[in-house]
């Protein structure tokens, strides 16, 4: 089953966003190690520029394939961005994916 996780950032949290950037990276990689798949996944800008520093970050986005709500609440959990304090709040839903159809 698809899930939707929703991460927010915590308030200035750009200096643990680059410190735990490459454990971040690794820990999607290894996704399918915990049983999931991506389906996307990126950093929500908070202003509207194609260049990222000049846009800053308000969260990320991660529609992934899991076994189970249990297993990628896990996944989420153990994510190095919540672990050091970039993310304030992840919530972790069940998804529907309608369009463009699976």
């Amino acid at each position: 089953m698809l899930y939707v996780m929703m991460a927010f950032d915590a308030p200035n949290s750009e200096a643990a966003r680059k410190t735990a950037h490459t454990a971040h990276m690794t820990h999607l990689e290894k996704i399918a190690e915990a049983g999931g798949r991506i389906v996307l996944a990126g950093p929500c800008l908070a202003n509207d520029s194609p260049d990222r520093q000049v846009a800053g970050y308000f969260g990320s986005l991660l529609v992934a394939e899991f076994e189970s709500l249990a297993k990628a609440q896990a996944w989420s959990d153990a994510d190095p961005f919540l672990t050091a304090g970039v993310f304030s709040q992840v919530i972790v839903k069940p998804f529907r994916q309608v369009i463009p159809a699976p």
